[in-house]
């Protein structure tokens, strides 16, 4: 069997929430096609059009290529082979950053193939499931104003048979910290006591000294863990963030290496890694950070705000790790979100989500909605 062609899909949402900081508005979908007519299927959080430069080409030279000239014509059976040729032909342009996002979609086809070829599951060939369904969270986002809104948001996603919960910060949040702590309270309110809460920061500040006047608002809340409490280049300020009574989850906005990964956990007091699958490399990248942090005794949850792509992807990975983790359910507006799949995953009443068991990912395109939003129409 051999690789003739990849294909990276750009799907576009034209919705006034495009402006929001939501990547499920704005979507490339990644295909890679072989001579026996089986076709693996991925995704990536970045930006489309540059994803689609680092696919299709030109190369530049012998260290700037595309990644379909270096796999046009490869046996596509061994993923990790793959990935070093990509990561190899791409090293003078991107051993971090967007590069790394364009391997990583592609990646995700190829174990999604891998798993077609040998009739697999892709939690088999990590290693095998140790769980067949994970516990979820919802990520609300934007969220409400007022602790009424706030509850009716928390509200909706408990009749989706979700128990935990994400609330994503805005900047505004620090304009009224007594408002701030309304809404935190309100969520708990309505979950009740002993559910899992996280806040996700997401840049809504920008220095530890901001940050840290939220961490009392935090405790008081009973929140479980902070994501993305700061810029990454800010090292140290990370470290002065942590030990104050609130995990810190790191990488989801941006880390792309395990190394990377590394230094925020020797250096910058992460407790959480939080790589998101389709820009650290795909499952080939983040079984590297995986291995860092358990070397570590941290731990690794999964960023996940995409489609049902992504989702199933996380389902896959997590399911096959020692210890269970939570799987991130986005709750995003966007028909790509819910519709890019024929494939649905529900929250089931003890708010877990099952783990695809059929070859590959258990994911498969839906043509209509690839026809409705493919950019340009």
């Amino acid at each position: 069997m051999k690789i003739t062609d990849i294909e990276a899909i750009h799907l576009r949402v034209e919705d006034p929430n495009i402006d929001l900081f939501d990547g499920s508005y704005d979507d490339c979908v990644i295909l890679v096609h072989t001579d026996e007519g089986l076709t693996g299927t991925g995704e990536v959080e970045s930006l489309a059009p540059a994803v689609q430069a680092i696919v299709n080409g030109p190369s530049a030279h012998t260290h700037a290529r595309s990644l379909k000239d270096v796999l046009i014509g490869c046996d596509p059976s061994d993923p990790i082979e793959l990935w070093q040729r990509m990561y190899e032909a791409t090293d003078y342009v991107g051993r971090r950053g967007i590069v790394m996002h364009a391997i990583g979609g592609v990646d995700l086809a190829l174990w999604d193939l891998r798993g077609k070829i040998e009739g697999k599951p892709v939690h088999a060939l990590l290693g095998g499931a140790r769980r067949d369904r994970l516990p979820a969270y919802g990520t609300i986002y934007p969220i409400d104003r007022t602790p009424d809104g706030v509850k009716r948001q928390v509200a909706a996603g408990m009749e989706r048979n979700l128990r935990a919960f994400k609330l994503v910060a805005d900047p505004w949040w620090m304009e009224d910290l007594s408002l701030t702590a309304s809404l935190l309270q309100a969520a708990r309110a309505e979950v009740g006591p002993n559910a899992k809460l996280l806040v996700d920061a997401a840049l809504s500040y920008r220095t530890a000294d901001e940050g840290l006047r939220l961490i009392p608002l935090l405790i008081d809340a009973g929140i479980w863990f902070l994501e993305a409490p700061l810029p990454l280049d800010d090292v140290e300020g990370h470290v002065r963030m942590s030990g104050h009574g609130i995990a810190l989850g790191v990488g989801d906005l941006g880390l792309t290496n395990v190394r990377e990964f590394i230094e925020m956990m020797d250096r910058g007091g992460a407790d959480i890694c939080q790589p998101d699958l389709t820009q650290v490399g795909g499952f080939t990248g983040i079984l590297q950070v995986a291995r860092a942090a358990d070397e570590r005794g941290k731990r690794v949850i999964t960023h996940g705000y995409k489609t049902n792509i992504e989702l199933a992807a996380n389902l896959h990975f997590l399911a096959a790790q020692k210890d269970e983790e939570i799987l991130e359910y986005s709750l995003s507006y966007s028909p790509l979100r819910w519709g890019t799949t024929l494939e649905h995953f529900p929250v089931d009443i003890d708010g877990c989500v099952r783990v695809p068991q059929v070859p590959g990912l258990g994911v498969s395109l839906n043509p209509e909605i690839v026809a409705n939003y493919r950019w340009p129409h």
